[in-house]
């Protein structure tokens, strides 16, 4: 892409297909925010329906992300330094907002940028129905502009009752523009278990976007959790086993240094090839 991306809103659809023990597939549409963390300060002066760090009809809390601390920004950046990243541009992150005051976020997303407009890591930030929450933070490779970024490391936190931990993940991102497109793919040691999209269109950041978000999308976070325990239920009534939660906790992140170069990694394993399916339009 040409330049940095903006703050904005990406409408569209998350999907899930599985593909083993038992196919279970399902489409919800949503919206998610694409937000500057530079610009955090300036959005409540600027919007009436979106605020940060305090209730609104929608709002961003900073708490809800990282750490649980109020400088999400400090916190991606510091983790980008100690991992050997230059992390002296812009990072963006996308999510759900709260609507009403709730939120639950499975996964939010940080696009951490150079100050030359380079895009040189991604955090995916994973979080259960548990109360846990893992990031993993990867190393974009350089080349092939323009194309799709590919991701891999090793499942690290329980999120699935029925996906064990000792699983892998691989990623594929397409850099943010007027199209916002992402899918994760689950691996078990015999093949592909899981696949998950979430591909949206761009909307800019007004007033009226927002509204116009709430009006088609009225309970959307209440719906993200609801929909999360009734497929669980699906699938448990479909007799796919239940893999156990582990006792030991799992820590904060998981981090590959930077392509090409020497930090330490915490997970540095080849990506596993994937084969090709048509289960959505990504």
């Amino acid at each position: 892409m040409t330049g940095l991306p903006a703050s904005c809103l990406y409408v569209g659809k998350v999907m899930h297909a599985r593909l083993k023990p038992a196919k279970h597939r399902f489409v919800y549409r949503v919206f998610s925010l694409f937000l500057d963390l530079d610009s955090l300060a300036t959005l409540s002066k600027k919007l009436r329906f979106l605020s940060v760090n305090r209730f609104n009809v929608l709002s961003f809390h900073e708490r809800d992300h990282g750490d649980g601390s109020t400088n999400l920004k400090d916190w991606v950046r510091g983790h980008l330094r100690d991992a050997g990243y230059a992390a002296d541009g812009p990072i963006f992150i996308q999510s759900y907002p709260r609507l009403w005051g709730y939120v639950f976020n499975p996964l939010s997303v940080y696009y951490c940028y150079t100050q030359s407009g380079t895009l040189e890591a991604i955090l995916h930030e994973v979080s259960n129905t548990f109360g846990d929450r893992h990031s993993y933070l990867l190393p974009v490779m350089p080349g092939g502009e323009g194309g799709p970024i590919h991701q891999s490391c090793a499942k690290k936190l329980y999120v699935s009752p029925f996906n064990p931990v000792d699983h892998r993940y691989d990623f594929k991102v397409r850099e943010p523009d007027d199209r916002y497109a992402i899918g994760i793919r689950e691996f078990d040691s015999e093949g592909e278990v899981l696949v998950a999209t979430f591909d949206g269109r761009r909307r800019a950041l007004s007033d009226g976007t927002l509204a116009r978000a709430v009006l088609t999308h009225p309970l959307m976070t209440l719906k993200v959790i609801m929909a999360i325990h009734w497929e669980a239920f699906r699938l448990w009534r479909k007799g796919v086993p239940v893999a156990k939660r582990p006792e030991q906790p799992v820590g904060e992140i998981s981090v590959q240094g930077p392509a090409g170069g020497s930090a330490p990694a915490t997970d540095q394993s080849p990506a596993i090839q994937t084969q090709e399916i048509r289960v959505s339009s990504y």
